[in-house]
């Protein structure tokens, strides 16, 4: 894709052109997430966001360990 030169708005938005967003997947009103990384500036949908995180926890847990079952079981026992 083409690189492209946007301007910030006094308000501190950006436009995105529309070939970017259909590329990303996102639509007017919808909700992102904006990362920096190393200066560099990444825009993420909630679903990016969420897989980008599951993958940084799936190196520190064993695939036959279950945090969800887990927090449920704690809740059990609490009550």
């Amino acid at each position: 894709m083409l690189h492209v030169r946007a301007k910030i708005a006094e308000d501190g938005g950006i436009v995105l052109p529309v070939e970017y967003l259909q590329a990303l997947g996102i639509q007017v009103g919808d909700e992102i997430i904006l990362r920096v990384e190393d200066g560099v500036l990444r825009i993420l949908t909630p679903h990016q966001a969420i897989e980008f995180a599951q993958e940084l926890v799936r190196h520190y847990i064993p695939e036959e360990r279950s945090l969800s079952d887990e927090l449920i079981e704690e809740r059990r026992q609490e009550n």
